[in-house]
């Protein structure tokens, strides 16, 4: 699953307990009739993904849904969700411009002579 929106909100990361166990926190603003205001959660060494992204960028983001059961005190079982997001990208121009090879590296179409083989399977 996806979320695509405006970067809102980058936390920091929290660590918790003894064993160290890290969270850090994404508000992504969706661009729909009535936007929504989702917040995304990156455990462990996913928290580093949101290091060279900033507020007001606009990007999609790959996310699991979780759920969990927990057992009160009383024997009542309650059940919680959440969203962790696993991998991020700009749909920036700026950023997304960084991903494609210059057009450079490229050989012109003029330069492809007949005698080349034809290695392609259809």
């Amino acid at each position: 699953m996806e979320v695509i929106g405006k970067v809102k909100l980058i936390g920091d990361v929290q660590t918790f307990g003894a064993n160290g166990f890290q969270k850090r926190e994404l508000v992504v603003t969706t661009d729909d009739q009535y936007p929504q205001m989702i917040m995304i959660e990156f455990v462990q060494d996913k928290c580093d993904l949101l290091n060279n992204y900033k507020v007001g960028q606009d990007v999609k983001v790959a996310i699991n849904l979780r759920g969990r059961e927990w057992i009160n005190p009383q024997g009542e079982a309650k059940y919680f969700n959440s969203i962790q997001g696993w991998r991020i990208e700009s749909l920036s121009q700026g950023a997304a411009s960084g991903n494609i090879p210059p057009a450079d590296n490229f050989e012109p179409a003029s330069k492809i002579t007949d005698e080349e083989p034809d290695d392609l399977p259809f």
